[in-house]
This record gives structure tokens, sequence and C-alpha cells, in this order.
């Protein structure tokens, strides 16, 4: 676990000054804080990049530019405790994390200081963002803000800051599994569960936190109107392995091997 976060901490936005769900979300991961610490430090070490639950490689993804990040400016939305972004200014960005968890950052700036990476970290909702237009040229969220800020608000921030031709990289549980999903508990079945009509804001039973998911179409028409084209959309294999293995309580090995639990958008900010 990574220890000891330095003293320069963003300052505490006021609880008021955020939507209803980002109020819950806030309580909800500084709550999940401790323990997702205790993964932080083997995904800040990791030595290649991989995505999602499942870990699958950066070469058999494609969230990142083809020509690499080298010297390019980015936003990681949502960036909990700043592996990605660490990652990143390893490779040569210049990364800013956001994160509405004011605990999750003191995480990521503990291992700012093991790991010897030094990038601004902001308390702030991806939802209203404290940077001016045309900013970045890379906006990336992995289950950060992609899952658990509100899209009408996010994604039309995240073609704000981004420059034209920026890229923006997001991953999410997929469609399929969302629907698949009891309402109660349980991860993926074989059956269709939820309704796709009428996806948006989502509870879980047990879970206080919310979540948002959208079907493709909307997505797509999302993405459209915020001035993206999109690029690609990847869903994603597990890799081969035990059947029995399950991540997160949301989908087994076996079941994603045969169907996607988690998806990449890839699009482009238009000029």
């Amino acid at each position: 676990m990574c220890r000891g976060a330095p003293s320069n901490a963003v300052p505490f936005a006021p609880m008021d000054d955020l939507p209803e769900h980002a109020r819950i979300n806030r309580t909800v991961w500084d709550e999940y804080a401790t323990e997702y610490a205790t993964y932080a430090r083997r995904n800040w070490a990791r030595p290649e990049m991989a995505w999602g639950i499942w870990n699958i490689p950066e070469a058999e993804v494609g969230m990142l530019p083809p020509g690499g990040v080298q010297g390019l400016d980015v936003i990681e939305l949502g960036c909990g405790t700043a592996y990605v972004s660490g990652w990143l200014a390893a490779r040569g960005a210049r990364p800013v994390g956001i994160d509405n968890s004011p605990r999750q950052l003191e995480t990521a700036r503990a291992c700012q200081a093991e790991f010897g990476l030094a990038f601004p970290l902001h308390l702030a909702n991806a939802e209203s963002l404290p940077f001016p237009d045309a900013s970045f040229d890379l906006a990336i969220s992995e289950y950060g803000a992609c899952l658990w800020a509100d899209p009408h608000r996010w994604v039309p921030e995240a073609a704000r800051v981004l420059r034209p031709g920026g890229r923006l990289a997001f991953l999410t549980n997929s469609t399929l599994m969302y629907l698949t999903v009891p309402f109660v508990s349980g991860g993926a079945t074989q059956t269709l569960l939820r309704p796709q009509f009428g996806m948006g804001r989502i509870t879980w039973g047990g879970d206080p936190g919310v979540e948002f998911h959208l079907p493709h179409g909307e997505w797509i028409d999302l993405l459209h109107a915020s001035g993206f084209q999109v690029e690609r959309l990847v869903e994603l294999r597990a890799p081969d392995g035990d059947p029995a293995d399950e991540r997160f309580d949301t989908a087994s090995r076996g079941w994603a091997r045969q169907w996607p639990s988690e998806e990449v958008w890839i699009a482009r900010r238009l000029g």
C-alpha cells in the first residue's frame, strides 16, 4: 500500500457545490479508498499498461494514440489512485488527474512520491472542469467519470477542454453485461434481466453508489452532439484462464470469454 500522502492536498471542495449523485459518490469512494489503496501500488508498478478488470494489454486494446503519448497534454477524468496518469507520465505525457474523492487523491499523491512521478492532481467533478477551453490533446477514463458521472454533462466538458483533433478514450462496463446482471446481487447471467430502454442513472441493490450506463445508440448520439466523431468501439474479451475466475462480482471469466463485459470507446474531437 502507498502510505504517507504529502501535505499539499487540494483544498476540500464543499459538498454543496456538487450535484446530488456526485455528493453520494464522493462519500462512497472516500469509504472505498482504503480498500483500493491496496491495489494502487501494484498498478503503479506495472511495467506494461493493461486495461480493465481482466488486465488486457494496451497492444490488444488500443486506448492510446497509435503514435504514443510523448509530449501530449492529457486529462484523466476520475483518476482515482491515478495509476493511469502515472503510466502516461512515465511515457513522456503531461497528465493532469482529476477526481471527486479526496481520499483517493491522498493515495495518488502517496504513490507519486513513492514512484517519483510528479503531475497535477485536482479535486474536481468531471461534469465541471476547472480548465480553459482547448487545454488537452487526450482525455481518458478507465471506470472513472465515464461510469460515475452524468454523461450528458461530462462528455460535453471533455469536448470543451480538448483541442481540435484531440482524442477521447474511455472504458466502462458493456451494455450487454448491464442487461444481464440481477437487480439485487450477483454477476452477469445468460438471461436479459433489465430493460435497455430507459438506461441512464443506475443504482444497484445494496450499493449506495450512483452509476451511469447508456446503450450504444445513445452513446453515439451524445458523442456526435458534443462534437466528437466516433472512431472505434472495442468490445473486450477476457483472456483465457480459469472459467470460474470472477472479478469485482461483475462477470466470471467464462462469461466474459463468450460475451463482452467491458467496452472501450475512442472518439476524435472535430474542429
